[in-house]
């Protein structure tokens, strides 16, 4: 899908970043194992064709899905310290783990700790109704700059200290490891919120099955408008 929507590009773009952003980690060891499919899974997403005939003739080959991980741990250690971000100039302040490796965009930041990924982007916007926005514009836009989307939905609003936030979940697979090429397949959480035409993301990304509820709750809770 052609990301000609600068709400796409916005998205594309900070997918780019998070890629970058990616630390070394060390492989499992094991066989990697395919993608699961939607039900417990994962499927790749529809990718066009690296070479056709003309007409779409019988010389058309997609490429395959990548290498995935075999369960790479995911879990942040209860002991995990964190410190306060807040970009000079940015309108928020948020917590994320200490030592994490950070890469910074415009207004923003993606923070990695092997397949662990916390997103920060920041874009203008002032929906009427947020929940239908996600859904019109946001969703759309997350799954066309996502490989391996599946299982997404808006999930709706839900209740942090700074206020309200629009929820997405949905998994996707994680960028590249740069030393084994392999990707995981990760379970992530999409938080929205706007205020006075400004909409801030946090992107909340970790190897499917990985308990990560209390540290995702930390980060949310602790966002704050400045």
């Amino acid at each position: 899908m052609a990301l000609a929507h600068p709400r796409r590009a916005r998205i594309a773009a900070c997918v780019a970043t998070a890629a970058l952003a990616v630390t070394a980690c060390s492989s499992s060891g094991s066989t990697p194992t395919a993608a699961p499919s939607p039900g417990g899974s994962v499927t790749p997403a529809t990718v066009a064709p690296a070479s056709s005939t003309p007409g779409g003739g019988s010389g058309s080959s997609i490429p395959a899905a990548p290498e995935t991980e075999s369960n790479p741990a995911g879990d942040i250690p209860d002991s995990q310290a964190f410190v306060t971000y807040a970009p000079a100039g940015a309108p928020y302040s948020v917590e994320v783990p200490e030592g994490w490796a950070r890469t910074t965009a415009t207004g923003g930041a993606t923070f990695t700790d092997k397949y662990n990924m916390i997103t920060i982007t920041v874009a203008k916007a002032a929906p009427s109704d947020p929940v239908a926005y996600a859904k019109a514009t946001e969703l759309p836009a997350v799954q066309a700059a996502s490989q391996g989307f599946a299982d997404g939905k808006v999930v709706g609003t839900v209740r942090r200290k700074a206020g309200p936030a629009v929820l997405m979940t949905y998994r996707a697979y994680s960028p590249p490891n740069p030393v084994t090429g392999k990707v995981a397949v990760e379970d992530v959480e999409r938080y929205e919120f706007f205020q006075a035409g400004t909409e801030v993301a946090l992107t909340l990304a970790g190897p499917v099955g990985s308990d990560n509820v209390d540290p995702w709750r930390q980060v949310t809770d602790s966002f704050r408008w400045r």
